[in-house]
C-alpha cells in the first residue's frame, strides 16, 4: 500500500495534484480542503494517501494531514458512500466541524455536501459516530487535571476519558472542560459525557 508520498507540484487542477516524485510524475486526487493546502508549483509537498484498486480503476487518494485521510477511509466504509461523495464531504467542512456534525448527528451540516442527501447524511451520522469516538478515546494524550471536587471521584475515570477525546479532537483544554462542566450529573459513561459536551459546545455557534 502507498502510505505516503512525497514530490514535487508539477500541476493543480480541479480535484487533483500532479506530484513528480522519483522521476514519476502522480496524479493523486484530493478534497477541496487539501488543495487549497498544498503548495504552489514547483515547491515540495508530502500527502498522506489511500490507494484504491478496483476492476476498472486504480486511484491515488491524496490528504494534506493524517487526520483527514482517517475521516475519508471512515466516510468510505458508509453504505451509499464512495470515493467520490467523501471527497465531497471533506470539501464541504473544515475537519473540525465535520467531527462535530458527525458527534451531534446534525445531518443538516452534512448534507450541505454537493451529492449528499438527508438519508445519506443520517447514515454517515449513525454508522461514523461510534467510531470517531473511539478513535478519540484511543487517542493517548495525557490527562490535564479536572476541575472536580473529591466527592465526585467515582466520575473521575469517565470525566478523564471524556477529557482526552475532547482534545484528540481539536478542542482546547479550557473548552473541553467548560463543556464537561456543563453535562456534570446528567451522564456517567464517557461516550455520553462526550456526546453532551459536543452538543453544548454544538448549541453555542
Amino acid at each position: 500500500m502507498i502510505a505516503l508520498v512525497e514530490g514535487t507540484v508539477v500541476e493543480k487542477g480541479p480535484g487533483e495534484v500532479i506530484l513528480l516524485a522519483g522521476g514519476i510524475g502522480l496524479k493523486v486526487l484530493c478534497s477541496v480542503n487539501t488543495l487549497t493546502a498544498v503548495p504552489a508549483v514547483d515547491h515540495s509537498c508530502r500527502l498522506f494517501t489511500h490507494f484504491s484498486v478496483r476492476e476498472d480503476a486504480m486511484d491515488l487518494y491524496g490528504f494534506i494531514t493524517r487526520e483527514e485521510r482517517d475521516i475519508f477511509r471512515h466516510l468510505i466504509s458508509v453504505t451509499g458512500i464512495g470515493p467520490k461523495g467523501a471527497l465531497s464531504v471533506l470539501g464541504s467542512l473544515p475537519i473540525s466541524d465535520l467531527r462535530l456534525a458527525i458527534l451531534t448527528g446534525d445531518v443538516g451540516m452534512l448534507s450541505r455536501a454537493p451529492g449528499i442527501g438527508k438519508k445519506t447524511a443520517q447514515r454517515i451520522a449513525l454508522e461514523l459516530k461510534d467510531k470517531l469516538t473511539k478513535d478519540a478515546l484511543d487517542g493517548g494524550l495525557a490527562l490535564e487535571d479536572m476541575p472536580f471536587t473529591d466527592s465526585e471521584a467515582p466520575a473521575q475515570d469517565a470525566l478523564g476519558e471524556a477529557l482526552q477525546a475532547l482534545k484528540a479532537l481539536g478542542y482546547s483544554p479550557q473548552e473541553a472542560t467548560a463543556a464537561l462542566k456543563g453535562a456534570k450529573g446528567q451522564a456517567q459513561t464517557a461516550d455520553e459525557l462526550i456526546r453532551l459536551a459536543l452538543r453544548n459546545m454544538a448549541q453555542k455557534l
